[in-house]
């Protein structure tokens, strides 16, 4: 790993325990610049990632626990006419922050979800005609119930694709469990303090987007997706922003690993992550699994 990274991600591991993979893919989805969606059941520990891992690279971080009756200036900010002045003044919401916890995001209705598109796209939001940029970096971290739990509303396929990978955590392995079930309430998080910054972060990023890859890697990132595009088991194929979407993870995932050049092997570890979400089976629109990601992959020469 990354020499500079790796004391990071050892203070995020300590944290949470028993998940080093979504801790990697998690770390991968932030220098690569994009936004991260965790779909899996409540008590699993998506809440302590996302504050572990601001308290560790010293962003800001704020967090909103979606329910069905918020309005998008919940999350946005508004603009209150002040008496004194005699003018409307804006108060930024939860979003202007680095790190934003959209908890539960699925229990929003489809406005408020919406709401977080252009935030998510642009690094910005437009409220009554203006416009207020976002700090940098902005990471949106955002956790989903799975859609048979009651009160959820499926994100929008425009949504969907913004978020740049969607990963789940699983329940911890037997040790990390019975070191969970012997220690004190991880929701404080004591002994957590900044080893990075959000300076640093942004030259990381810089630095990411600098990681060679070849003409010959490019050509397997086409073939992959020609090869959504053209068999009948998917709906539809991955877009050209799903292509840039494997660009940006493959060289973060390269660069967390301390190399200035893609590999095959950094495509397959992200293509999962990054895939699974965009695409739907054909037969009856359900979704795909990361483990039915890895089996298509597998029908794909290598370079």
């Amino acid at each position: 790993m990354h020499p500079e990274i790796m004391p990071a991600f050892n203070q995020i591991r300590n944290a949470v325990l028993g998940k080093e993979n979504a801790i990697k893919r998690c770390l991968t989805c932030l220098l690569a610049g994009g936004h991260l969606l965790i779909e899996d059941l409540p008590g699993i520990g998506k809440t302590t990632l996302a504050k572990a891992t601001a308290r560790t690279l010293g962003l800001s971080f704020r967090r909103i626990q979606c329910t069905s009756d918020m309005l998008p200036g919940d999350i946005l900010g508004v603009s209150i006419f002040d008496a004194k002045e005699r003018l409307f003044r804006f108060h930024p919401g939860p979003v202007f922050t680095q790190i934003l916890l959209s908890d539960e995001i699925n229990r929003a209705g489809p406005k408020t979800q919406s709401a977080l598109l252009e935030a998510m796209e642009e690094n910005q939001v437009s409220v009554e005609g203006e416009t207020h940029p976002l700090p940098h970096p902005f990471f949106l971290m955002a956790t989903q119930n799975p859609w048979e739990q009651a009160g959820a509303h499926p994100l929008p396929e425009s949504q969907l694709d913004r978020f740049l990978m969607r990963i789940s955590m699983g329940y911890p392995d037997r040790d990390a469990e019975k070191r969970i079930l012997m220690g004190e309430s991880r929701q404080s998080l004591p002994g957590l303090i900044p080893l990075l910054s959000a300076e640093k972060i942004i030259t990381f990023q810089k630095k990411v987007r600098q990681i060679r890859i070849s003409g010959a890697m490019l050509d397997y990132i086409q073939d992959i997706l020609e090869h959504t595009r053209s068999h009948p088991l998917f709906l539809a194929g991955l877009s050209p922003r799903a292509g840039m979407a494997l660009v940006q993870t493959s060289r973060a995932w390269a660069f967390l690993h301390d190399r200035d050049f893609c590999l095959p092997e950094d495509l397959q570890a992200v293509f999962p992550w990054v895939a699974s979400h965009r695409l739907q089976k054909a037969r009856d629109f359900s979704g795909y699994t990361p483990e039915e990601m890895k089996q298509m992959l597998k029908e794909i020469p290598l370079p």
